[in-house]
């Protein structure tokens, strides 16, 4: 897949976070290639604001016309913010992963070592891992 923005960070299970340079806070999505997987997005659960998380937890799931998939956090920490436009639009999963469809941000405690570049990234999702 094409469409592996470079300034992102990646997981194993399809999820990006973004602003890792930035500061404590990241944004965390699924990524273009785990939508595609899916098909159409009809539902999202999201953590709750001022849940304490630990990277790698399952916190919340996407739902779609063929599956369920669990949404992992790749990073520790207090989640700030949570997107109720996804909530209320799953839609935006497939249609903007990358942009409006992001899920979730936490202010980040511990490492990110585990974490891949886009180059890794699309060599996993290639099969070339």
């Amino acid at each position: 897949m094409s469409n592996i923005p470079n300034e992102l960070s990646y997981t194993k299970e399809h999820e990006w976070v973004a602003g890792l340079d930035d500061g404590l806070t990241v944004t965390v999505g699924i990524t273009a290639y785990a939508a595609d997987a899916l098909g159409d997005v009809v539902y999202v659960q999201l953590p709750e604001v001022g849940s304490t998380v630990e990277g790698g937890d399952s916190i919340g799931e996407v739902e779609s016309t063929k599956s369920v998939s669990e949404i992992y956090t790749p990073v520790g920490g207090e989640v700030v913010e949570v997107n109720q436009a996804v909530v209320d639009d799953p839609s935006l999963v497939n249609s903007d992963p990358y942009g409006e469809g992001w899920m979730f941000r936490v202010r980040m405690e511990g490492d990110t070592e585990d974490l891949l570049s886009a180059e890794e990234y699309a060599a996993l999702t290639s099969g070339e891992s």
